[in-house]
């Protein structure tokens, strides 16, 4: 079992509310195997650590590895054709009215095999771990078949094989009624879609239970019994709600007590209420606001009110949200949308972790798991001020620093 003790660095636990950051200035994190053994001031690093091996980090910021709590980031071919068309003047709402939007993308990712969709994928996973993402969520929803969304979810699984990240999976096959069932959302619903998440539940390919409801997706009334149905599989489940038009989806998810909604956009004072009671996560989506040109903003000053924990994700997906930058997520949540830059950390670390249902990453603190990052700043705030620029020196996860980064150095010094 590896041990090391890491010190002469600045920390951001993300564990104390009392301080900002929960920010350790000169700090020092106890590694044993995979765990976080101890973290705290260095000068209060217990005797029982001194004889083990040290990693000095020469003054840069520790904070967890981040986490992408929303991605759709399995999937086939591009929408580049729509964003152009958006741009001249067609809604998201057009396009998909025309087979376009989320159907183009299903006829594309329906060729795909397995192996092809992890091919596919792992570029964009590993610009997300490029950036200090230690855990990730992925969708299916681009099948609406029973082969594909199989497929998918199986691609998901492989993806936390062939990379050192944490994968949750969620089952979108509520995402649109495919064209075969045009007008038939029920009978998709009966025919197609529960029968696929039996499966998926059958090969473990599945965490939790997702839905779009929206007008052009699926209504509270169809989500209502595919969530019904997902508690008697003992899943949990989370929802697109509120992004274009309130439909009720976000009043549904409280009812179930999901671990997120997502969007929000539409979100009223009563749905937030909702949400305060039920202990769900509002998941914020700046990527699919920004794409979709978007005027109407989540409720962020209801949510602080009503003490809504609120987590940021980059929605990764070929269509509304092609942004693959969980660092970007977080400028944008701050500039479109008003969060500070303390929400943005908290929202990609702890409280995006709740909204996976992930209790033991996301803050630094003993027992939990040695998932860090490791960045070239002088300050957390830093982590949201920057666009276009990645300041990670180094990752680790469970306890071991990436290779590819591992003890970094951009001093003038080593450069010369």
């Amino acid at each position: 079992m590896t041990i090391q003790v890491l010190e002469n660095l600045k920390v951001a636990t993300i564990s104390d509310d009392s301080v900002s950051y929960g920010l350790i200035p000169d700090g020092a994190i106890a590694i044993e195997g995979k765990k976080i053994a101890w973290c705290g001031q260095r000068m209060d690093l217990p005797g029982k650590f001194h004889d083990w091996p040290r990693h000095d980090l020469k003054r840069a910021l520790v904070t967890p590895t981040l986490v992408d709590c929303h991605t759709h980031i399995v999937y086939g071919g591009n929408r580049a054709s729509e964003f152009e068309m958006r741009l001249n003047g067609s809604s998201y709402e057009e396009i998909t009215s025309r087979g376009g939007g989320i159907h183009s993308t299903v006829r594309e990712t329906r060729r795909l095999s397995v192996e092809q969709l992890v091919t596919k994928a792992l570029p964009r996973v590993d610009a997300l771990i490029s950036e200090g993402v230690g855990a990730i969520e992925i969708k299916s929803g681009y099948g609406l078949d029973i082969q594909t969304e199989l497929n998918m979810l199986r691609a998901a699984r492989q993806i936390a094989d062939c990379r050192r990240i944490t994968v949750r999976t969620s089952f979108l096959g509520a995402h649109v009624t495919p064209g075969e069932y045009r007008n038939r959302p029920n009978q998709y619903l009966y025919e197609v879609c529960i029968p696929t998440l039996n499966r998926a539940c059958e090969e473990s390919l599945v965490d939790a239970v997702d839905g779009f409801c929206e007008s052009i997706a699926f209504s509270a009334d169809h989500i209502d019994q595919l969530f019904d149905h997902a508690q008697t599989l003992g899943l949990p489940v989370k929802l697109h709600a509120e992004q274009l038009s309130n439909c009720g989806g976000t009043q549904l998810a409280a009812k179930y007590g999901a671990l997120s909604a997502d969007h929000l956009e539409f979100a009223n004072e009563e749905d937030v209420r909702s949400l305060s009671e039920s202990g769900t996560v509002a998941v914020l989506l700046p990527g699919a606001f920004y794409a979709l040109k978007q005027l109407t903003k989540p409720p962020v000053s209801l949510f602080r009110e009503y003490n809504v924990p609120v987590a940021v994700a980059t929605d990764c997906n070929p269509g509304s949200s092609p942004l693959n930058s969980i660092l970007m997520s977080m400028n944008l949540s701050c500039v479109q949308f008003d969060l500070t830059p303390q929400e943005a950390l908290s929202g990609t670390t702890n409280v995006a972790a709740s909204a996976l249902g992930l209790q033991d990453t996301g803050r630094i603190e003993s027992g939990l798991d040695a998932n860090l990052a490791v960045w070239d700043v002088e300050s957390p705030a830093e982590l949201a001020y920057y666009m276009g620029f990645n300041p990670l020196l180094e990752r680790m996860y469970e306890g071991e620093f990436d290779s590819a980064c591992q003890s970094a150095d951009r001093s003038v010094a080593a450069i010369a």
